[in-house]
């Protein structure tokens, strides 16, 4: 079977897919910087429009095709001949691999550790507030984490959930130490804060899915950003607000830009709770019954996240003012198939 071709508009970049690879892995063969995050089929972060042409799912219809009519989820689409896609806004800043030192570490929350990692000198990462990095690790693999520092903070800030099983997680809360050292990936995804719009902007996010998003109020506040801003921070319990009091002092310090709305959907009976329940995408329905006039960023868990979706398109909020990260609790992610 000879290699298929991808086209990307807009720009007319082409690429070619070898037999049975995935468009994915045959776009970061290329150099390609495709947003993608838990390569299973899940988590959505590779949706992309298909614009003409046929694709085909080898491994199944993935769990993120469910709602993404006339769209391809990237990672497990394989093309059959000619193919052309919509592709999002490429980073500005091209992903380089860089050694980074463990410069602190703290427990944000029993599962969920903070990790400030040092740049080389004289090499700072250069981010857009909302991207996120790839831990490289042995044999290949990888895992994904969201920064949470703003651009030009000079540590890259990260919040990492424990996950049984997870090779890396483990490391990071029974073994790693500071001054330890790491390599990465980084920059790397199209979620990032859209300046320049003007419209008031909602954020939601669940669980550590609240690290790119404080990334980019941090980043909105420094940059003087006008625009208002409010945060939806859902999590199961009281615990799963590990930041509850920056968020907190973010809405107190500056009344009319920032506004923060907490929502636990199980709260224990010693967190004493006596904020808003249920689902956090719930909370914004319930808040606003049109949204058509909003720029939305919405990340955390996959289910969280296509539920939000759903939900926003169907109270008007257009589809390209959605911008959304999905946070995949899978084990370390694959390499690329050329990378095997």
């Amino acid at each position: 079977m000879s290699a298929a071709r991808v086209t990307l508009e807009p720009g007319g970049r082409t690429f070619e897919v070898g037999p049975g690879e995935t468009i994915l892995d045959a776009a970061l063969r290329a150099g390609l910087a495709l947003p993608h995050g838990c390569r299973e089929g899940a988590c959505g972060s590779c949706r992309l429009r298909l614009l003409a042409g046929r694709v085909r799912y080898p491994a199944g219809v993935p769990p993120a095709l469910a709602d993404a009519a006339g769209e391809v989820i990237a990672c497990q689409a394989v093309p059959e001949g000619e193919v052309a896609l919509a592709a999002p806004e490429m980073p500005a800043e091209a992903p380089r691999r860089m050694p980074v030192r463990v410069e602190r570490m703290e427990r944000l929350a029993p599962d969920v550790m903070g990790l400030w990692l040092r740049p080389p000198m004289g090499a700072p990462l250069r981010h857009r507030a909302g991207q996120y990095l790839d831990v490289l690790l042995p044999g290949g693999r990888r895992r994904g984490f969201s920064i949470a520092s703003a651009p030009g903070a000079g540590l890259i800030e990260l919040h990492v959930r424990h996950r049984a099983g997870g090779a890396f997680t483990e490391h990071v809360f029974t073994r790693m130490r500071p001054k330890e050292l790491l390599r990465i990936e980084a920059p790397l995804g199209a979620f990032h804060l859209r300046e320049g719009a003007g419209r008031p902007v909602l954020m939601v996010a669940g669980g550590t899915g609240f690290a790119p998003l404080k990334a980019m109020i941090e980043h909105a506040l420094a940059a003087g950003l006008e625009v208002p801003v409010t945060l939806y921070w859902g999590a199961r319990d009281r615990a799963g607000l590990y930041l509850h009091g920056l968020a907190e002092g973010w809405a107190r310090a500056h009344p009319g830009r920032i506004r923060y709305v907490p929502v636990l959907s199980e709260p224990r009976p010693e967190d004493a709770w006596a904020g808003r329940t249920g689902l956090v995408h719930e909370a914004v329905l319930a808040d606003h019954a049109d949204l058509s006039g909003f720029d939305v960023y919405v990340a955390g868990p996959p289910a969280m996240v296509r539920a939000a979706r759903a939900a926003f398109l169907a109270r008007g909020l257009p589809a390209d003012r959605l911008f959304h990260d999905s946070f995949e609790p899978a084990a370390d992610a694959r390499p690329p198939a050329a990378a095997r």
